[in-house]
């Protein structure tokens, strides 16, 4: 071995850190691209080059000092942190020791003019003399999202020492305003830093490299009574030289200059947004926050993940590379939102050039990607394929899509409608990424896509697949209530209600008289409870209903809903109410705080009651919508970031979970910053702002109602109303043979090819009595052969006309 050559090479399996984020960052400069998190008063992932590329674990302070004493500032104090000034992602933490011996003070933020972090840190000791004490940096590299595979090593730069690590193609480079003293670099769980000071107090001068590994830097800071402050530069670079240049760039110019550059970059960007703010107890400005988390989170190309953090992270490794810092597009487009109700239309239309550069070639966007649109999880979620869509057309009401620039965006658009139309309306998994089926949610969004694609059509001069979109719309939102509605059950009976929507009905198949008699597989559940009667699964989901424009918000069947939805899912915390994503959820920590490991129970989340919020507001209940905006806020936790969830359960300070605090998923999360911007321009406006009017006035005032029901392959309806036509939907040319008196009499009808690819024929039976079948089958004309199977579709009684407005 050689001499410098650390011991105990690869290290322990390599681990993330904690969720629990209490500041995230970033310089509004191209020159920068740094993103940085903190978490427990210290660094947590600092990401380069890429929003999506993590390349550290932690960067914190170790204490050592007088008869083997060992303090680990994440661990061993109490911290404190705010923003050096509102609205500006730039931190000022106070860590102060539990036992009273230390305080160590830092402000944080980076240098706009170059990839490099900054942390100006002042020691202060509050027991015995200064020289009492040694401080240490720890630094555990994960560079490129993996903490295998790194190499760190001890090295001069120009004759000061630094600490260095490469891993994939990136470097880092970790400088001190003032020399540091001893350093180490080795492997972690075995003769890292922190193993070599709490074993002998002292790092040990032969650990000079650590090869290819789970690998950590430690250096001493030279701290003194004459010298209680230090600057330290983190710098990145492809090469060690070009990081380490980019470090003592830093230095050399002080922080005081790149913190003014940072805070003026971020003040200029703030005043051009609507003044939305008002000041929360905690004395944060939670519009200023929630704000600055958005721009934290995107690029310069128009992405944004969905959080800089990893779920659970201190039990994740190398396995789960993304996390949640990846593309949702359905996070992204609420992200859209979230910046439109700020009054950034410049950056929501970034983001729909962003969506369209990812889009795929059969029009659909994938499940979630990394930046550059590589496909990370593969499922198809219908929602997540029309929601650019909504934005799409959101800009263009708003005058932010011209002529000009819709055209420019068409053939993006034409590719979703193609999409939604072809494969809609069952989607493959819900908006929580687990079943697939009918869904409240899922469904609303379709819909009132297919109605904002419409007018864009129009407005492109296209009028016949406008009119198809619109017709495509009316036969789905005719049918919400039969694929998701029930009544007399026994929740039914519980909550004193007529009926309700249920969270997802299964697909429909040929062995179920209703969609909704089918069972539903709740994942995240331990083996042998995951399949539910669909009827017995209720969701907030329903709302969206509301949310979207299809259903008043007084509809009886929503208000029957809303009691189910409060009775099974609503949850007392000290903020307030909040609610479950839906009953049997399995996502969240165990019922003692152990992390979700694949299995756990569903907790509380803070978006849903934004949700809710929107839906009171829908409802005319202002009052109610405010004291909501106050329970949202309230779950924020220390630097007032909101989490995914909130814990429901008792105190457990040994799993850091405190009753209606975060949990140990996602924090922030960035969707549910983007609801709380949109709530507080809905109370401002006092009214829904992402509500689309177009399923308003054509569902709600107008009670449209359709002509039509469709066949297709994907979607083979078994019964069609009295009085309404038959419309076959083919993805090839085709002729039907058909009959409405099993064969005694013949027709044949001609398919006619839409803009979306879709071969039509309608049929007209709208006169055939009820108890009669039409039985049909295919002669494909291009492939000249015929289907060799009969299909059938049973003539039901009259629809009633169905009222979306009001009952009462």
């Amino acid at each position: 071995m050689a001499v410098n050559l650390a011991p105990g090479a690869p290290g322990i399996p390599a681990r993330w850190t904690s969720s629990a984020k209490s500041g995230v960052g970033t310089a509004l400069s191209p020159a920068c691209p740094i993103w940085f998190t903190i978490s427990h008063g210290i660094l947590n992932e600092i990401y380069y080059s890429r929003l999506d590329s993590a390349c550290t674990r932690d960067l914190g302070l170790i204490v050592t000092g007088p008869d083997g004493y060992f303090s680990e500032e994440k661990r061993d104090a109490e911290h404190r942190i705010e923003p050096l000034e509102d609205g500006v992602p730039a931190y000022r933490l106070v860590n102060t020791a539990a036992d009273g011996s230390y305080r160590i003070e830092k402000r944080v933020l980076t240098d706009p003019e170059r990839p490099v972090l900054l942390q100006e840190i002042m020691f202060t000791s509050l027991k015995g003399a200064a020289s009492d004490y040694r401080v240490y940096a720890l630094l555990a590299p994960h560079l490129v999202n993996a903490g295998m595979g790194n190499t760190a090593w001890i090295d001069d730069h120009e004759g000061q020492p630094v600490l260095f690590a490469s891993g994939r193609g990136v470097c880092l480079a970790l400088a001190s305003s003032r020399p540091w003293k001893a350093c180490a670099a080795g492997y972690v769980g075995v003769s890292d830093g922190w193993q070599q000071l709490r074993q002998s107090g002292r790092l040990d001068p032969a650990c000079r490299r650590a090869e290819d590994g789970n690998v950590a830097l430690t250096g001493e800071i030279a701290f003194s009574a004459a010298n209680p402050k230090m600057l330290l530069a983190l710098g990145f670079g492809t090469t060690p030289q070009q990081a380490a240049e980019t470090a003592f760039a830093s230095l050399n110019q002080g922080f005081g200059p790149a913190a003014g550059s940072y805070v003026d970059k971020w003040r200029q960007w703030q005043a051009g947004l609507l003044p939305l703010d008002r000041h929360a107890v905690s004395a944060l400005n939670p519009y200023r926050l929630s704000t600055a988390v958005l721009a934290t989170h995107r690029s310069s190309t128009g992405a944004a993940v969905a959080s800089l953090s990893i779920p659970w992270g201190f039990n994740k490794g190398d396995d789960d590379l993304g996390g949640y810092h990846l593309v949702w597009p359905r996070d992204l487009v609420e992200t859209a939102g979230g910046f439109l109700a700020a009054g950034d239309p410049a950056e929501a239309l970034r983001i729909l050039g962003y969506l369209r550069s990812i889009q795929q070639p059969d029009g659909h966007w994938p499940q979630n990607a990394w930046l550059d649109g590589s496909v990370y999880w593969p499922g198809i979620q219908m929602d997540e394929c029309a929601f650019p869509l909504l934005l799409a057309d959101a800009l263009r009401r708003a005058g932010h899509l011209p002529p000009a620039v819709l055209s420019s965006f068409m053939p993006m658009i034409e590719r979703a409608a193609a999409y939604v139309v072809r494969n809609g309306p069952v989607t493959g998994e819900d908006r929580w990424e687990e079943d697939a089926g009918y869904s409240p949610f899922t469904l609303a969004v379709e819909i009132a896509a297919l109605l904002g694609a419409a007018d864009m059509f129009d407005a492109a001069g296209k009028t016949e697949p406008a009119n198809y979109l619109r017709e495509t719309a009316d036969i789905w939102n005719d049918q919400i209530e039969r694929w998701t509605y029930v009544a007399g059950t026994a929740a039914c009976d519980e909550a004193g209600v007529e009926g309700y929507y249920v969270r997802i009905a299964p697909p429909d198949t040929a062995g179920a008289a209703s969609p909704k008699d089918g069972f539903v597989p709740i994942k995240n559940r331990p083996p042998g409870d995951a399949d539910r009667p669909a009827e017995a699964i209720v969701s907030p989901d329903a709302l969206a209903l509301v949310r979207f424009g299809l259903r008043a918000a007084d509809d009886p069947r929503i208000l029957d809903t809303v009691k189910v939805i409060d009775a099974q899912l609503r949850c007392e915390l000290p903020q307030g109410p909040l609610w479950y994503r839906y009953n049997g959820d399995g996502y969240g920590e165990h019922a003692d705080g152990a992390p979700f490991d694949g299995t756990g129970q569903g907790l509380p989340g803070p978006l849903l009651v934004g949700e809710r919020a929107h839906y009171e507001l829908a409802a005319g209940r202002r009052d109610s919508a405010a004291r909501l905006l106050a329970t949202f806020e309230g779950s924020a936790g220390p630097g007032g970031l909101l989490p995914e969830q909130v814990w429901d359960g008792p105190d457990m300070p040994e799993r850091e979970l405190r009753h209606g605090g975060p949990s140990g998923s996602a924090k922030p999360l960035v969707w549910a910053h983007s609801e709380h911007i949109k709530l507080l321009r809905s109370l401002r406006d006092g009214a829904v702002f992402d509500m689309p009017p177009q399923g308003v006035k054509r569902y709600i005032e107008g009670r449209t109602v359709s002509c039509l029901r469709a066949w297709r392959f994907n979607h083979m309806i078994r019964t069609v109303p009295a009085g309404k036509a038959l419309r076959i939907e083919l993805l090839a040319r085709a002729v039907v043979h058909w009959s409405s008196d099993n064969w005694a009499t013949v027709h044949d009808t001609e398919t006619a090819a839409n803009l979306f690819g879709i071969h039509l024929a309608e049929l007209p039976v709208a006169d055939a009595a009820p108890g009669n079948s039409i039985v049909f089958t295919f002669f494909w004309s291009d492939a000249g052969r015929w289907e060799n199977a009969d299909f059938s579709v049973g003539i039901g009684d009259t629809a009633q006309p169905l009222d979306h407005r009001s009952l009462k």
